[in-house]
């Protein structure tokens, strides 16, 4: 019997040889056979216990979970210590458990669950269930997160975007399931939704060109064109953040998911009845909106906008700039000029709302008239004078003396002086009148000359001889008798048969107003006295002798 109980003993010895204790650095199965100081002692067979802390077997900010009896798996890091304790570790066996799981769940891209428990420089550490990773800042959120505190010690899903065993490095992503479930969430709003559908939303953004509204899970942007049919310079100045707007949907890009939404689609279109309210030629009120180098955008109606184009703003300012001739802002009377209902452009006329100047000039200032105004400019060719009505009128050199040449006139005048003038000529078509300086006196050339006309018989005094002629002068107006018109007989046309001083008659053969010159002749009033004597006393053909003639004519006359 002994030798039996013998043999049952050997070979029970002999199969626990045959077991091999466990390998150090791999997981093993253990019962929690105590608990004391903080610490858990673990029966993990083979005559073998070891100690592990308590908060080895707590989840980050939870307390632990553990009770006598419970079975473990921890990790065997040596088999035996200077006690004679097995070193083993809770935390290292989870953490080889979860890397095996997690690698399963990286190499399937199935979502891992996890909680944030730690900040570290440029992100936070996430616990995978025994594994740490890293959390960049980045992708944390869709958008940047300032306060991270409520999402602390949260059990929430994560992404894994890279792993190194080997290195022990996992990179996760929480941004990534946020983006996930939004497309699913922005998909099936776009999915309800249509062009033309008008909807609700809350305006989460401004900026400079428009709105972002919230339709419930996805954003559409309200351009600023698309607020209102006025001009809006800025968003702001007709919505606010947080409140909720009526729009209509206008366009869905269902590729890149994109809402274009508009809020004056839902009112009505004041261009429908511009053409009847606003006829051609019809006066308005307006609201300068926007001043360019071109001309000035005027306001009729909220939505309506027309240009009075630079052209049109003033008769008389051609090359000022808008700004100089109105201010925004500024209310003005405009004509409409041209409407284009499919281009949504109304011309507009400032200057047609007034009178034209040189008309009114025209009307109150005949030919003839005298003015006076201030020398504005001096040129070349004359001087310009500022005339009522903000207009100008020039003064040509041939205008400015009547004895003097116009080069020599010009310098006794300097811009800013009064002069008078007499209104020659007013063009209205052409913008311009004419006026005369040298008018003003009266023209002494005509006084002189009084009803002398050609063919008239004048006297002249000789005021000088000279070899080609004498010169005479007739009521202050010089003029020359040229040696050929000085007699009829070439034997008398010597110039110094006369004296200065000789009273003369003679024929007035031509009046030029222009050079304001007579042309005078004693030869051509010879041949008229001798053609008249013959046609009153006879012809010389009948015998009489011409000295007969003139002889009878001469009695006669007596």
């Amino acid at each position: 019997m002994a030798n039996a109980s013998m043999e049952e003993f050997e070979a029970l010895l002999n199969e626990s040889f045959e077991i091999d204790t466990p390998a150090e650095g791999s997981v093993v199965k253990g019962k929690v056979i105590s608990i004391e100081a903080g610490q858990a002692i673990i029966d993990v067979g083979y005559k073998m216990e070891g100690r592990v802390d308590l908060k080895e077997f707590a989840n980050p900010g939870e307390a632990p979970s553990i009770a006598i009896g419970d079975e473990v798996e921890v990790f065997l890091r040596a088999a035996e210590n200077a006690r004679g304790e097995a070193v083993i570790s809770r935390e290292m066996a989870r953490r080889e458990e979860a890397w095996d799981r997690l690698e399963k769940a990286y190499a399937a891209e199935e979502r891992v669950e996890g909680a944030i428990f730690g900040r570290v420089k440029g992100g936070f550490t996430v616990d995978l269930g025994g594994a740490v990773a890293f959390l960049p800042g980045s992708q944390v959120d869709v958008r940047p997160v300032r306060d991270a505190g409520p999402l602390m010690g949260l059990k929430q899903p994560f992404q894994i975007l890279k792993m190194d065993r080997r290195r022990g490095n996992i990179v996760v992503s929480r941004r990534a399931i946020l983006e996930e479930s939004r497309a699913e969430q922005r998909a099936e709003v776009i999915g309800n939704l249509s062009e033309g559908q008008s909807v609700e939303g809350v305006v989460k953004n401004i900026t400079e060109y428009g709105a972002f509204v919230d339709l419930g899970g996805v954003d559409g942007l309200l351009h600023v064109t698309d607020m209102a049919w006025r001009r809006v310079n800025h968003p702001s100045e007709i919505l606010t953040i947080g409140e909720t707007i009526n729009v209509q949907v206008i366009k869905i890009n269902k590729d890149t998911h994109r809402i274009s939404l508009g809020m004056k689609q839902l009112q009505a279109d004041p261009w429908d009845s511009v053409e009847n309210k606003y006829p051609l030629e019809s006066v308005h009120q307006g609201r300068v909106t926007n001043i360019t180098d071109y001309g000035a955008f005027v306001e009729l109606e909220p939505g309506v906008e027309g240009l009075v184009h630079v052209s049109e703003m003033s008769w008389t300012k051609k090359n000022v700039h808008p700004g100089k001739i109105v201010s925004t802002s500024q209310e003005v009377e405009v004509m409409v000029l041209e409407i284009d209902s499919s281009k949504r452009r109304v011309s507009l006329g400032l200057k047609q709302t007034q009178r034209n100047p040189w008309e009114v000039f025209a009307e109150t200032h005949p030919e003839g008239t005298q003015v006076e105004g201030e020398v504005k400019n001096i040129t070349e060719f004359g001087l310009f004078v500022g005339l009522p009505g903000d207009i100008d009128g020039m003064v040509h050199l041939s205008d400015l003396s009547w004895d003097e040449r116009g080069e020599d006139a010009i310098q006794n005048y300097r811009k800013g002086d009064m002069v008078k003038a007499v209104v020659t000529e007013v063009d209205v078509e052409k913008e311009r009148i004419s006026l005369s300086i040298k008018a003003v006196e009266g023209d002494p050339f005509a006084e002189a000359i009084g009803g002398v006309k050609r063919g008239s018989v004048i006297t002249v005094e000789v005021t000088a001889i000279e070899d080609g002629g004498v010169e005479v002068e007739y009521e202050g107006m010089k003029s020359f008798i040229r040696r050929s018109d000085l007699s009829r007989d070439r034997a008398d046309q010597r110039p110094e048969r006369f004296g200065v001083g000789d009273k003369v008659d003679v024929r007035v053969t031509n009046v030029d107003s222009k050079t304001r010159k007579l042309g005078l002749s004693i030869k051509a009033r010879e041949i008229a006295e001798e053609k008249e004597a013959v046609e009153q006393y006879g012809s010389s053909d009948s015998g009489a002798s011409l000295g007969d003639i003139l002889g009878a004519a001469l009695k006669s006359n007596d």
